[in-house]
């Protein structure tokens, strides 16, 4: 599965989709989203919103298990009434409300309030909460590609294997410990560096079938993401392309030895990495029907095997900055 011929696909250009100047923002605002004052967080935004006299109606969540209802019905209110819908919180926020919002019609707004905010970043949306909320005033809807793992959406990264499992101990050390940084990084390593079982998998994608043991399956679609660490096909997400990262089974120090190449930005020469584009890709499990625990955005859960990701069929309608190649439709 070697990667595709650069210059073999072409580059697409992301075309602009003028809203009316005052559709109402329909806002999920998440609470519980990284380590911003919540009574802050919503004084900014009705502030900056009720000035130039747009308007507006917050849809607060308290409950994260009620998060995926509050968003269907928040973009059931907004396509009746010609809105935009808007996820105020992190990864996970954006990723449940994108989810509802996919396919909809309705243009999709961004009010990053999380740790990483790999979305956000990657389309110029600013992570000051009032910087992001001037540009839901003045911005233009852009289409932008999102990634599936059978029906479950992901704008970031989906994956199984050692993934989840780092997530499932680093949400119990924030809960135990706090959220912050460090109590991410520290969860982190330690998950990485304790002995893990490799999974046996069939990986079927650009007409090659083949089994492999791998402790790891990362699929990208952000290109921020993948730069960061170093996979040199990054730069094909978003070119109707997704990005996999398959680990080949290392030790211990080889393990440290992918770490210290991941947080210098070189993980892609690592001789026990393997990375590849493509728009569709089957796992299944040699073990028949057994589930795969996935990670979509850093949320996990159990799906069955076989596990398909490929590129939606529809884009979400992402208000965003205009970037220098976009058609101005």
């Amino acid at each position: 599965m070697d990667a595709p011929d650069r210059a073999a696909i072409p580059a697409s250009k992301p075309i602009a989709h003028r809203l009316g100047p005052d559709a109402p923002l329909f806002i999920v605002f998440n609470a519980g989203s990284g380590k911003h004052d919540e009574d802050d967080v919503r004084g900014t935004i009705e502030a900056t919103l009720t000035s130039p006299g747009r308007t507006y109606f917050f849809h607060e969540v308290s409950d994260p298990t009620e998060l995926g209802s509050i968003a269907g019905n928040v973009v059931a209110r907004a396509k009746s009434a010609g809105g935009i819908v808007v996820a105020a919180g992190g990864d996970g926020t954006i990723n449940a409300v994108a989810e509802a919002t996919l396919g909809s019609g309705c243009p999709f707004g961004v009010i990053p309030l999380g740790t990483f905010n790999y979305f956000s970043r990657a389309h110029g949306i600013p992570s000051d909460v009032q910087a992001a909320c001037q540009m839901l005033l003045a911005s233009r809807a852009f289409e932008v590609q999102v990634g599936l793992v059978n029906d479950r959406v992901f704008l970031v990264n989906g994956s199984i294997g050692l993934y989840p499992e780092l997530l499932e101990d680093r949400e119990e050390a924030k809960h135990q410990l706090g959220r912050s940084r460090w109590v991410a990084l520290g969860a982190a390593l330690a998950t990485l560096l304790r002995p893990h079982r490799s999974l046996l998998i069939e990986v079927e994608a650009k007409g090659r079938r083949e089994t492999t043991v791998t402790p790891a399956v990362f699929v990208g679609n952000n290109r921020l993401q993948l730069a960061r660490v170093g996979i040199p096909e990054g730069e094909l997400v978003e070119r109707h392309r997704l990005v996999a990262v398959v680990l080949r089974p290392v030790g211990l120090l080889g393990m440290l030895g992918l770490i210290v190449r991941a947080i210098f930005g070189r993980l892609g020469e690592g001789e026990r990495v393997r990375s590849f584009a493509f728009e569709r890709m089957t796992v299944r499990s040699r073990f028949g029907t057994r589930p795969f625990k996935v990670a979509t955005d850093g949320e996990v859960e159990e799906l069955t095997s076989p596990l398909t990701f490929r590129i939606a069929p529809h884009p979400l309608l992402l208000l965003r900055p205009a970037d220098p190649g976009d058609d101005p439709g």
